[in-house]
Order: C-alpha cells, then structure tokens, then sequence
C-alpha cells in the first residue's frame, strides 16, 4: 500500500494525474497509462504523471505491447461543453457528490470520450460494462447524461458499501467488488493499483487548486480598499459665542 501512501491526500468527498501519452498492454487484458517510462532490472517502470512521485513497476515480460494513448495530450485539461458540466454537476448534487470526484473518474476512465470502448467492453464516460448498466438501468451507455448517472450512482453505492472509503470504492469500480473483499482492499493488479493512483493525485490537484484560489480570493478582499472603513478623525464642532449664534 505504499504506494497509495503517497497519493491518498483526500479531502473534500462529500458534498478531478495528468493524461498519459502512451498505454502499456499487459498480457492479463489490463492496461496502463503514462507518461513515460524506465527499464529498471527485469521490470519497466512507468511513470504516471509530469514527476517521479507516482510510478508503477510491471516486470517486463508481462507487457504484451505499448500503444500511443489517442486522448487528451499530456498536462491538458479535457474540453467538454458547458451542457456536460451542467449533466456533472446535477448529478453530484443528486448523488451528493463532490463534482470534481466525478470529472477524475472519467478523466481516467474514458479521457472524456462519450464512445470509448475498453478491450474489456466497458462503454462510455463512466465505462460501464453491459450488465452493469442494464443493473443501474441504463439503456444506452453511450448516451452522456444516461451513463453519468448510471456511473455516479454506482461509485455511491460503492462508497455506502465500503463506509466512505474511497480508495476501496474506486479499486471495486475497476476490479468489482469482489476482488475489493476477497483481498481486503485494492488487489494487487497493476492496472488497478495505478487507476486508483491516477484518480486521487487528480482529484486532489482539483482540490488544492480550488483551496489555493480561495485562499487568494479571501486575502484579495481583506487587501482591497473597497473593503476597509474609511478611517475618519473625530472632529469637533467649534465653540459658538452669542454674537455668532444671532
């Protein structure tokens, strides 16, 4: 678990790492996004964001192949249209939410792509597999606002499910449930381990970001003028005589 030692600075949860630019296809159907990687020994280390902090190392025999990552380049933050935040943010609120906890999750998941489709045939923003969908009662998972909701319930019941832990929400949102209880906590799969990673290191850049603004904005109006009582010397009236009162 050290490796989530570095990166679970969580905070914020109830009421979004860079994009890699390549995948690293494992041979167990898993696959990784980075930013670049090393060969150390008989492993390759790839590293998950702009630093050295957040890394994974995957014996190298285990990489079938690497691939170039087709969505948003590195250090760019996702474009999606106003209409789609509005869907984010509706159903944070209904879900109660944090917003940004939902964008980390499809930044990681889909890179914002309405049409993704993993090798495993999970679908859309959320990447809903077809009979996680059709549970959540999702029609079409490539429907944006459908997918979404279907999504964020999920990752609800998940965090109800694990008593608000988020780390173990998000590793049964990648590896099921299942896998979350058989290994009482996140299994030791590669892809998992450095999905979980990649959405907290996000997710708490979003929330530092909007801390630090904050901060700024809150020592901005204490600086600005428009906010300070004019500071007025008491004054006196002058003495008045009976010569000057007639």
């Amino acid at each position: 678990m050290k490796w989530v030692a570095k990166l679970a600075l969580v905070f914020g949860l109830l009421g979004a790492p860079s994009f890699a630019s390549d995948v690293a296809v494992l041979r167990n159907g898993f696959s990784i996004r980075h930013e670049r990687r090393e060969i150390i020994g008989p492993v390759t280390r790839l590293y998950l964001g702009a630093d050295r902090a957040g890394y994974v190392d995957v014996p190298t025999d285990e990489i079938d192949s690497f691939e170039k990552d087709l969505s948003a380049p590195a250090g760019e933050t996702p474009h999606h249209s106003p209409p789609m935040n509005e869907v984010i943010n509706a159903v944070s609120s209904r879900h109660h939410l944090d917003p940004d906890l939902i964008n980390s999750v499809i930044h990681a998941e889909s890179g914002f792509n309405p049409k993704a489709v993993s090798p495993k045939g999970a679908q859309g923003l959320m990447q809903l597999m077809p009979q996680t969908a059709s549970k959540l009662g999702v029609d079409n998972a490539f429907d944006p606002s459908a997918n979404v909701e279907g999504g964020t319930r999920y990752l609800r019941e998940l965090l109800e499910r694990y008593n608000f832990d988020l780390i173990k929400a998000l590793a049964a949102y990648n590896a099921g449930p299942q896998r979350v209880e058989q290994y009482h906590g996140v299994p030791p799969y590669y892809e998992t381990q450095a999905y979980v990673a990649r959405i907290i290191r996000d997710f708490n850049r979003k929330k530092l970001a909007e801390r630090k603004a904050a901060s700024l904005k809150a020592a901005n109006y204490q600086q600005s003028p428009s906010h300070h009582r004019p500071a007025v010397k008491q004054a006196t009236l002058p003495e008045t005589t009976p010569e000057a009162s007639r």
